[in-house]
């Protein structure tokens, strides 16, 4: 159990009370897709992170991982654009249906390339393309972003094939339903293939950097950066880790049970006090049943 993470509004006092309540609407979560890029650095294993603008109306200043939700257009993919495990080969992984575990795959390289510039896609099944950074790729890349390209289209275009292989499913994180924006978000890791690098961007983000795990976890208690707790609780379990390959090892083994934070009221005590919201994990001493 702890305090409810910094920077939610003090009307989700009265929501949180509602819900408990059972008298206020919860929101369905979205599907979306997040993606821990690591490389090899020179200290140690490093994630790439990005700071998303203040004007977003979901995570808004927090450091985050590039990611989004499914366009639906992504249950579609046909399979001549698709290397690697089979989307059936997706479902246990991910516990989701076979049009649904096409879609987030697709949306976790979609958005990979939306937000980092980094393509997990090759010419041929076992490779990937040298690199993003010419001003075509940006087109696209706008494109991919205002929904009038679909990523079937691009891949098609492009004549390249989505490397599936490259992905490990790590975790499968739901949004507190005390809040009014849901996602419903798979978490996979992926190595930066060789030769690409990421671009600044812009848009959604102002900032982007490369991190140790275990610094970016200092950063935030530090209160440098801001760290969403699916973020927080990523980073604190990808420290225990000294490369890329440990990683993607350790991700195979991983069974991914649902997390879903859940957020209570606590009372004051005194007339005098004030409400506290107490944010709550699975296994937590007091987590609602």
């Amino acid at each position: 159990m702890s305090n409810a993470p910094a920077g939610w509004p003090v009307d989700l006092v009265e929501r949180a009370r509602g819900i408990s309540a059972g008298t206020a609407e919860i929101p369905t979560p979205r599907d979306a897709a997040t993606v821990v890029l690591l490389r090899d650095g020179v200290d140690g294993l490093q994630v790439y992170l990005i700071r998303r603008v203040t004007s977003m109306a979901f995570a808004a200043g927090a450091t985050v991982f590039p990611g989004g939700s499914v366009d639906l257009r992504d249950a579609h993919l046909p399979d001549q654009y698709w290397s690697g495990p089979h989307p059936k080969e997706w479902t246990e992984p991910l516990d989701a249906a076979v049009d649904l575990a096409r879609a987030l795959v697709c949306a976790a390289v979609r958005e990979t390339f939306e937000e980092s510039g980094v393509m997990l896609a090759g010419p041929t099944p076992d490779s990937v393309v040298a690199d993003t950074l010419d001003e075509t790729w940006e087109v696209d890349r706008l494109a991919l972003i205002d929904r009038s390209l679909a990523f079937a289209e691009l891949l098609e275009r492009r004549s390249l094939v989505l490397r599936a292989d490259l992905l490990r499913s790590w975790a499968h994180w739901i949004t507190p339903e005390i809040e009014t924006r849901r996602f419903d978000t798979r978490f996979f890791v992926a190595a930066l293939p060789s030769g690409q690098r990421p671009r600044d961007v812009g848009g959604e983000a102002d900032q982007v950097m490369w991190l140790r795990p275990g610094d970016a976890v200092a950063a935030a208690q530090r209160g440098d950066i801001a760290l969403m707790p699916p973020t927080m609780a990523t980073l604190t379990e990808l420290s225990a880790y000294d490369s890329v390959d440990a990683v993607l090892q350790a991700a195979t083994a991983r069974e991914l049970a649902p997390i879903l934070p859940k957020v209570l009221v606590e009372e004051p005590q005194t007339p005098d006090g004030a409400p506290q919201l107490r944010f709550f994990l699975p296994g937590d001493d007091g987590y609602p049943g």
